[in-house]
């Protein structure tokens, strides 16, 4: 391991990164590296826009995953290598389209779950459905999160590693108890 995977990798701790956000930002500054064949410690703002550049036209990649690759960017020129550059103008995140999610309609929220054959992965996307949860959110809920009482669902470490609560609907409680 390099030193400067080695520095990196022990900011991200010091930052109390996730283990999937350090793998990310380790990979992503990997293939920068390996794309100019050189440290990212000798490589300067021309080369990152050229980078960036490659991402977009020829690599063609989403704006989400060029984010994150700025984001990893970012992190190891101004925290490990603590290089002073105007961050922004360097590396500018690109701008992400806004667009509405589809919204389904009650037939077809319900046509989609009567399709689900087994209770236990029906009642985990009605989770998800009716409280907003994310799946690896819905599958950890235990019987001790539900608060019946309050119609509250508590939801530990999400996104984040936050907790919060979620409203409870009384169908939901009815599916979860079934559960």
């Amino acid at each position: 391991m390099t030193s400067l995977r080695q520095r990196m990798l022990e900011d991200m701790q010091v930052g109390n990164l996730s283990q999937q956000t350090q793998s990310s930002y380790i990979e992503h500054v990997k293939r920068f590296a390996r794309h100019f064949q050189q440290s990212p410690d000798v490589l300067g703002p021309e080369d990152i826009r050229m980078y960036q550049v490659y991402l977009t036209n020829e690599k063609k990649l989403s704006v989400s995953s060029i984010s994150v690759t700025v984001a990893a960017l970012r992190f190891v020129y101004t925290v490990t290598l603590e290089r002073d550059w105007r961050i922004d103008a360097v590396l500018p995140t690109p701008k992400k389209p806004r667009t509405l999610p589809v919204v389904l309609s009650p037939e077809e929220v319900l046509q989609f779950l009567s399709c689900v054959r087994q209770p236990n992965y029906r009642a985990v996307l009605t989770t998800c459905y009716a409280a907003g949860l994310r799946i690896a959110e819905a599958i950890q809920v235990k019987v001790t999160d539900i608060d019946s009482r309050r119609m509250v669902l508590r939801v530990e470490q999400g996104k984040g590693g936050r907790d919060r609560y979620v409203m409870l609907s009384p169908k939901l409680l009815d599916i979860l108890r079934t559960w």
